[in-house]
């Protein structure tokens, strides 16, 4: 597998930062909350005798089991007994994961940029065997230069210091691209957002140009010349992970929130569209050729 670390950066610093947890905290909760809801099950208890256990209510075993909130050791180890797991050995690989689904991730120390439902998806990010995303606007986070990043912040933030820690947030995320176990990202990117005119705009394409040379990046252009296409209702991103009992995720995100599908109704769906769309766009081997005679337009 290339690493992008072969890509040129474009200024100082541009390089993304080594250095990722192969499995953050989110992704360990919901692979908690899925072992923990298979005991319930299997217990042949509802949410409700569940949440009797710890005092909760079924709303947050299902929140629980969603591995949508943290976990306490009490609340686990109460649900085990009420289970009927006795074994000592099996009591205390549920109760060693708690600590680690517990643990902050690395972006922690930016938590007070972000909002809770955007912590909860770069947990999921890190931890995604393939990423499948589809933007309109602006070229995808994941591949963004530095200074195109920088660009995009300023519209809608101005103070100097926030804008920087911001952007080095960005670079940071882009360090799963090469890590030895990294995810495949598989990205269709709108004509209109590479025609965008922002600062850095040009270095940006050159970067483009480089990364959908490396074996986990696949890149494919919706030109602007097709009226429409099977993605038209806006922007979404599909992600799978390693762990078999965590289901596929699509990511909606909005202005103040997101929405986090993953009833396999939504999620084949979603799956459908991204496949329609691909099948629709430009194939893989025109993407260089389509970025360069962009750049060479700019």
């Amino acid at each position: 597998m290339n690493v992008v670390s072969n890509v040129r950066a474009d200024e100082p610093g541009d390089r993304p930062v080594s250095g990722v947890q192969a499995t953050g905290p989110t992704v360990l909760r919901i692979g908690l909350g899925a072992r923990l809801r298979h005991k319930r099950e299997v217990a042949g208890l509802t949410r409700e005798e569940a949440g009797d256990a710890i005092r909760g209510s079924a709303a947050k075993i299902s929140r629980l089991e969603l591995g949508r909130v943290g976990f306490k050791e009490r609340d686990v180890s109460d649900l085990l007994t009420r289970y009927g797991v006795v074994d000592p050995d099996e009591r205390a690989e549920f109760l060693t994961l708690v600590g680690r689904a517990n643990a902050p991730g690395w972006w922690h120390r930016y938590s007070d940029l972000l909002p809770s439902w955007f912590e909860t998806y770069l947990g999921m990010e890190q931890a995604a065997s393939m990423i499948r995303t589809y933007e309109l606007q602006f070229v995808p986070g994941l591949l963004q230069t530095q200074r195109y990043a920088r660009a995009v912040t300023q519209l809608v933030h101005s103070d100097p210091a926030e804008v920087e820690r911001r952007v080095e947030l960005r670079m940071r995320r882009q360090a799963i691209l090469s890590a030895p176990d990294g995810p495949t990202l598989w990205a269709v990117v709108d004509e209109a957002a590479l025609r965008r005119s922002l600062a850095g705009a040009a270095l940006q394409l050159d970067r483009l140009i480089e990364l959908n040379r490396l074996s986990n990046v696949a890149l494919q252009i919706a030109p602007l010349r097709y009226g429409g296409h099977a993605a038209a209702g806006g922007p979404f991103t599909i992600l799978r992970f390693r762990e078999p009992d965590l289901p596929d995720i699509v990511y909606l995100e909005q202005l103040t929130s997101a929405l986090y599908l993953d009833k396999r109704v939504d999620v084949d769906h979603y799956a459908m569209v991204m496949d329609r769309l691909c099948a629709q766009v430009e194939p893989p081997d025109r993407t260089e050729a389509t970025l360069m005679t962009i750049r060479e337009e700019l």
